[in-house]
């Protein structure tokens, strides 16, 4: 073997083993896209759950407040049917100052009607008779809504105006696990003392908290109630514009 050959063999080596240490290993692309979608699809699962969660939670936090609701409303109704001369539920009237207004409740007791707005809540509830605003905390949620006594002086006097000569009492009733940090304003009870606060009234029947005439005034309130399709449309609107 010439001096040449033996030359160019003893230098391969030296060529072929950096060359060969440089290139890639052929698989090392493949596994790097195989990690990059595993992670975007772990990730994007990741996203998902969390929205099924999220979605979840305020679908059983809807749902509970419908049952809270419902079952409020079962219980008022269910003492005013046990009490009350004469109940109307959920209807209409035309406002005393104009437009619609809806009324929950109106039942006749011995010495008037009973005008009731129903809240139904958990958690507690603060507020004075005059402020605007009271505020409800369940848990970490904390909100505001609109002094129950004020909004339904506006249903009260829009059903005096219907009996003009019959006593109407602003009551508002609460429903669920509610809890008041100091004592409410007076005629905000919780649908436990509905039944009580009936008896009370009955009492009060001598001199001038006696009606002579309880049921010509219930038909008139019968007659003026308005529970169509129609004028409930009409008040949707209303509130919608509002």
């Amino acid at each position: 073997m010439s001096k040449v050959v033996r030359t160019i063999l003893a230098g391969l080596p030296l060529v072929i083993v950096p060359a060969v240490a440089a290139e890639p290993a052929p698989n090392t692309g493949i596994a790097s896209v195989v990690g990059s979608i595993g992670t975007a699809l772990f990730l994007f699962a990741l996203a998902a759950a969390l929205a099924s969660i999220l979605v979840f939670r305020r679908s059983a936090t809807a749902l509970a407040r419908m049952a809270v609701r419902r079952l409020g409303e079962f219980r008022i109704r269910r003492a005013l049917a046990r009490d009350s001369e004469a109940v109307l539920h959920d209807f209409v009237l035309p406002g005393a100052y104009g437009g619609l207004i809806s009324i929950d409740h109106a039942a006749m007791t011995a010495s008037g009607i009973l005008c009731i707005q129903s809240k139904h809540y958990n958690g507690v509830v603060s507020g004075d008779r005059d402020e605007p605003q009271w505020t409800h905390v369940d848990g970490s949620s904390r909100r505001r809504f609109l002094n129950p006594l004020i909004q339904n002086e506006g249903r009260s006097r829009a059903l005096k105006k219907v009996v003009p000569d019959v006593p109407v009492t602003n009551l508002v009733v609460f429903t669920g696990k509610v809890e008041f940090p100091s004592a409410p304003p007076a005629n905000v009870i919780h649908v436990g003392e509905l039944e009580s606060y009936i008896a009370k009234c009955a009492k009060c029947v001598s001199g001038p908290n006696r009606i002579e005439d309880r049921d010509t005034a219930w038909l008139s309130l019968e007659a003026a109630a308005l529970t169509d399709e129609a004028t409930r449309k009409d008040l949707a609107a209303q509130l919608g514009f509002g």
